[in-house]
């Protein structure tokens, strides 16, 4: 039997292909429009992997991909993701492009509706475990964060290694998951955490460190082996906030023969845990920490004080409401008193500042408010 002629066009899989292709331009194009970025940028996303591949060819998993991805990737919240795409189905309705709002709607749709069963997908910790463990689903992503350029670089660097792992598997490599924060009260670490467990649909464990601790022998590390044994069934960010209450120094004057056995077992435990779920501990206070702590873990990262400009952009993240009134704030006086302040403390001010505004000034946002909110936080630790 002859051949088909190579010049031939089987006109079945020339439509199909052309579908395809128009489904993977449409993907792009729509995505480029809700992150307000060029396509050349959205295919760099695809060749770094910070849009997975599979995910772009359909636009009911636009939203999802965003979130997942893109928005840290160029430092804007998913919030103000969300904003640009409603902003976008309601331009493409105007301009007559009915299909591309179609999709983009869709997208809006879908991400709603997988929001709506996240909430209810968190294993939550039962008998023991229950007074070990807090979870929770975050609402905080990385791009919220105010962290120093070369630590944002960092901390999202461990998410994108999480997000491409078969890529470092097919090189017999593995993300990092061991981690530990160090720097002052206040400055970030927490939130960090959180963002990681955000950025990667993870739910969060945060260790209670006072259920793990008792005064009968043998009972504090039996917890622990607990805790990490739920790391192999439950993948989540497994969280030790304030680890020097389980991890000081084993030459303490307050050495205890408890104390060497619990930190004893929580350096065997973090050693031979190859599960994957992520492990963060924080301390406020390095030293403390006996020094085999920093073998156990892949990275460390050091968090400080904000600086001026991070400390501006710490109090304009929290005083949204006051949008107008902000461009009017002698920022410069601002500045000058928000000096050695911790990211908390900062929070705290402007909230502070914003309910003064609104119950004794009519809510107008003044320099007077933002002052008087921050020397009462400093006054705190002058005390």
């Amino acid at each position: 039997m002859a051949g088909r002629p190579k010049n031939l066009v089987d006109p079945v899989r020339s439509a199909e292909a052309n579908a395809a292709r128009k489904a993977k331009r449409i993907s792009v194009r729509t995505l480029a429009a809700a992150v307000g970025e060029p396509k050349s940028t959205v295919h760099r996303f695809l060749r770094e992997g910070i849009i997975p591949g599979g995910d772009v060819s359909r636009a009911d998993r636009l939203v999802a991909t965003i979130d997942s991805g893109v928005a840290p990737a160029i430092g804007k919240s998913r919030r103000e993701m969300r904003e640009a795409l409603t902003g976008q189905i309601l331009q493409a309705g105007k301009a007559g492009r009915g299909k591309f709002a179609e999709d983009l709607q869709k997208a809006v749709t879908a991400a709603r509706a997988e929001q709506g069963t996240r909430a209810v997908q968190i294993a939550r910790p039962r008998g023991d475990l229950a007074e070990l463990l807090d979870v929770t689903y975050p609402g905080v992503g990385l791009s919220d964060a105010v962290l120093r350029p070369d630590l944002r670089e960092g901390v999202e660097r461990i998410v994108i290694e999480h997000k491409r792992r078969a890529e470092l598997e097919a090189y017999h490599l593995k993300p990092r998951r061991k981690l530990l924060f160090v720097g002052p009260p206040g400055t970030g670490k927490s939130m960090t955490a959180h963002g990681i467990a955000t950025e990667l649909g993870l739910p969060l464990f945060t260790v209670q460190l006072d259920g793990v601790i008792t005064k009968y022998m043998g009972a504090s590390a039996s917890k622990l082996r607990l805790i990490f044994d739920s790391m192999i069934g439950v993948r989540g960010v497994y969280f030790f906030d304030e680890i020097d209450a389980i991890a000081a120094s084993r030459g303490a004057e307050n050495d205890i023969g408890e104390a060497r056995r619990l930190l004893n077992s929580f350096l065997q435990l973090v050693d031979r845990d190859n599960s994957h779920s992520i492990i963060i501990a924080a301390t406020n206070h390095s030293s403390l920490l006996d020094r085999a702590v920093f073998r156990r873990f892949d990275s460390a990262f050091h968090y400080e004080l904000p600086t001026g400009e991070e400390a501006r952009q710490v109090l304009k993240n929290n005083l949204l409401a006051f949008e107008k009134q902000k461009q009017e704030i002698d920022w410069d006086l601002v500045d000058e008193r928000a000096q050695r302040l911790s990211q908390a403390d900062l929070v705290a001010a402007a909230v502070g500042a914003a309910r003064k505004a609104v119950l004794e000034n009519e809510g107008q946002l003044t320099t007077d408010e933002l002052v008087w909110a921050l020397d009462a936080r400093s006054q705190i630790h002058a005390k």
